[in-house]
């Protein structure tokens, strides 16, 4: 194998770890998957190498590729209310700071309707809206 396609693996590596870590938008879910697969392409051309006695190539390819599934796999958790300062959750709910609990939820409702995964969003964005409505209501 030449030294130009252990650098475009690199690279197309790169790239999926960066696509992942853009965030949980929505039509971003789906690089999990091309990563998963990428991982199991290298994973089976490590054993090759392995089988073909490239040890360090092999050995290379095949923790490359188990680093990437398990780089792919791994979630943000999600927002708490106790770590949000006010200015976050209002900045997220749009609302002032002598906004009432009314219009606390008259606000999560709205942004909730375009944060809501079946409506587009995205759960990562859902939990914020969510621990930001929290927050407000609780102080």
């Amino acid at each position: 194998m030449s030294p130009l396609w252990l650098v475009l693996a690199a690279v197309a590596v790169w790239a999926l770890i960066r696509l992942g870590r853009q965030g949980e938008r929505a039509g971003r879910g789906h690089w999990r998957v091309t990563a998963t697969l990428f991982s199991a392409v290298m994973f089976a051309g490590g054993l090759l190498a392995l089988f073909k006695g490239s040890w360090v190539l092999g050995g290379g390819l095949v923790a490359a590729s188990l680093w990437l599934t398990v780089a792919s796999r791994q979630r943000a958790v999600a927002p708490r209310a106790e770590g949000m300062t006010d200015g976050e959750a209002r900045a997220i709910l749009g609302v002032s700071a002598d906004a009432s609990k009314a219009q606390i939820n008259a606000a999560w409702k709205k942004v909730m309707a375009r944060a809501h995964p079946d409506q587009g969003g995205t759960q990562g964005l859902a939990a914020r809206v969510n621990a930001a409505r929290d927050h407000l209501l609780k102080r």
